[in-house]
């Protein structure tokens, strides 16, 4: 069982080449395609015939059903209450690792493995319990890290990564000496799988009376003094300067969304810029960290120093950056870094009334 590896196969060419080079190391591989949406079938037709050149068995999980109410709609509702959401943080522990596990465990699998660019670390603490952790992947720009750090230590503890320690360019001469680069599907997955354009036309098509959930409402300045017409706050994300469809005389930013009075708030360049934000229930592998602690707000950001997260009377916690950070965005992760090791995350909340935690740290 233990060397037989379950592998989450799209098709293309990240878990084409992590199926090839699992063979070669000697694991009875099977390959299982997610169908999550009508739009992925044919990457389903696809695997097939990938698994079918490489002589393993394959099997198809249609997981529309449970796709569309465990993320999407989930995505739906967090743009109506102001929030920009991250899908993929949701699904893969909610849905893709869970059902590869429940599929591993039906195929007699004690291994799962997908194309994801992450390492793996496994310590024991000082009491000697087994210890997990995602670990950045060494080509920085596809690394992967910060959308796995709600991975339960049970699913951690059955994960191979093969391409952590790989460039994407490397991953394709691999499969071109492996006569496979032809077969692979060609291409950078989405930023948002089931998303083909822009995500405002995914929101007016996929909201029953959509006009009556998003509605035209007030741009706003920093002083709460109407300045123009908007299209709808979901139509909106923190640090959004193109499209606006305003003119200030200067480049103007989205600085706030307020869902429940429909407003938009505009501002500068510079005050986007923070040292503190508010995020809700750190999660943690094992203690958190009393130095070295560092954070992403965003999937392309840079790690910047930071404190361990606060606890406020209100139940969120604050978190003292050592360095402004632009864009702090409701509903995106704030995931912890020790160097390159992730060891926790957040959801960033609500930063409405951070001010007065900012001036109460500031006091201590």
């Amino acid at each position: 069982m233990q060397n037989s590896v379950l592998v989450g196969m799209s098709g293309g060419i990240d878990s084409t080449a992590v199926c090839s080079m699992l063979l070669a190391k000697g694991y009875r591989v099977i390959g299982l395609t997610f169908v999550t949406c009508d739009s992925s079938v044919a990457a389903a037709e696809s695997a097939a015939l990938l698994a079918a050149r490489l002589g393993i068995e394959h099997h198809v999980a249609d997981i529309r059903e449970e796709f569309r109410k465990g993320v999407i709609q989930p995505f739906i509702d967090s743009y109506l209450s102001g929030y920009t959401p991250n899908p993929c943080v949701n699904c893969n522990p909610q849905i893709k690792f869970r059902v590869l596990e429940e599929w591993a465990d039906k195929l007699g699998c004690g291994k799962i493995a997908t194309g994801h660019y992450v390492k793996i670390h496994h310590e024991k603490d000082a009491s000697s319990t087994d210890r997990y952790y995602i670990v950045a992947g060494d080509d920085e720009r596809k690394d992967q890290s910060y959308f796995l750090w709600r991975l339960t230590q049970r699913q951690l503890s059955r994960c191979i990564f093969p391409l952590g320690e790989w460039d994407k360019a490397e991953v394709r001469k691999y499969l071109t000496q492996e006569g496979l680069d032809a077969a692979a599907k060609d291409g950078e997955s989405m930023e948002v799988c089931f998303i083909p354009g822009d995500y405002r036309d995914f929101l007016r098509n996929n909201i029953p009376d959509v006009d009556e959930h998003i509605k035209e409402g007030s741009f706003v300045d920093c002083e709460g003094r109407v300045i123009g017409t908007h299209r709808g706050f979901p139509y909106y994300t923190i640090g959004q300067r193109k499209g606006l469809g305003i003119a200030l005389g200067y480049p103007a930013y989205v600085l706030k969304i307020n869902a429940k009075k429909n407003t938009v708030m505009l501002g500068t360049e510079e005050q986007l810029k923070t040292s503190f934000m508010l995020v809700d229930a750190p999660l943690w592998v094992g203690n958190i960290p009393s130095s070295g602690l560092t954070v992403r707000v965003r999937y392309r950001s840079k790690p910047v120093a930071c404190d361990a997260p606060v606890e406020i009377p209100d139940g969120r916690f604050l978190v003292r950056l050592h360095c402004e950070v632009s864009a702090v965005t409701p509903g995106q992760s704030a995931v912890f870094y020790v160097n390159n090791m992730v060891v926790g995350g957040a959801f960033i909340s609500s930063q409405r009334g951070i001010n007065q935690w900012i001036i109460n740290s500031d006091d201590r």
